[in-house]
């Protein structure tokens, strides 16, 4: 048996730009038979769907309340659900793993953080740290960035990326001796048909043992277009 995760999905209210809420997202996972879902909300430096000059322990306690939500519904749906986050400079994205609600809240100082700074500090408390869709190309991007010292892995397959910009990540993977990742990037629950994510043979416990088994290689990169079936893709 295989295990699938989506790794990279965003919910509304907490994503502005998310179209689903949790509930209906969960649902449409648990109807494609995954194991779980790990919901990754624009953090308070993206595009995070609240007034960013309200204080910031208030905006964690918002920005977490999808995840909440998702975690008091996952019994019910039958669904696993973990907590990431992904953070944003000038259209430069990254997902983290690993470090909770608590532990944001006891680090305010991370908003002040260049990215060079911050994505150090993310390793120094153990948390994983991808680059999401390092090729992306888009009108608001000025340039693309690339921080090959500074992450654990790339996305190398982001289901809303064009096969050129996935396979330009990689190369770039490889060249730099980085993990391989693959996420959807899913803003809209069941009408996102293509997916991508991590799957292994055994489930996976929680955060810290996903961490563990990524940067151990125990996991692979898939991708799936549930419109079109024989266009199934997957990865070593």
């Amino acid at each position: 048996m295989i295990y699938h995760y989506e790794t990279h999905l965003h919910t509304s209210p907490v994503s502005a730009c998310a179209a689903v809420d949790v509930e209906n997202s969960l649902l449409y996972y648990k109807s494609l038979n995954y194991d779980g879902v790990f919901i990754t909300n624009h953090f308070l430096d993206g595009n995070l769907n609240y007034d960013k000059s309200r204080p910031y322990e208030e905006q964690i306690e918002f920005y977490f309340s999808d995840y909440e939500k998702g975690l008091a519904l996952s019994q019910k749906i039958g669904i696993r659900v973990f907590s990431g986050i992904e953070i944003s400079y000038g259209g430069t994205d990254f997902l983290i793993y690993g470090l909770d609600k608590a532990w944001y809240l006891a680090h305010p100082e991370i908003m002040q953080m260049k990215k060079s700074e911050e994505l150090p500090f993310f390793q120094e408390h153990n948390a994983l740290v991808i680059q999401a869709h390092p090729f992306r190309e888009a009108s608001y991007i000025d340039h693309i960035r690339l921080y090959p010292r500074y992450v654990h892995g790339v996305e190398i397959i982001n289901a809303c990326r064009t096969d050129f910009e996935n396979h330009m990540a990689e190369l770039y993977a490889k060249e730099y001796g980085l993990l391989p990742f693959a996420g959807s990037d899913n803003h809209s629950g069941k009408n996102q048909r293509k997916l991508a994510g991590m799957c292994s043979d055994r489930p996976i416990k929680d955060e810290a043992d996903f961490i563990e088994r990524v940067k151990n290689g125990e996991m692979q990169v898939f991708c799936h277009d549930h419109g079109a079936a024989e266009n199934e893709e997957s990865h070593a």
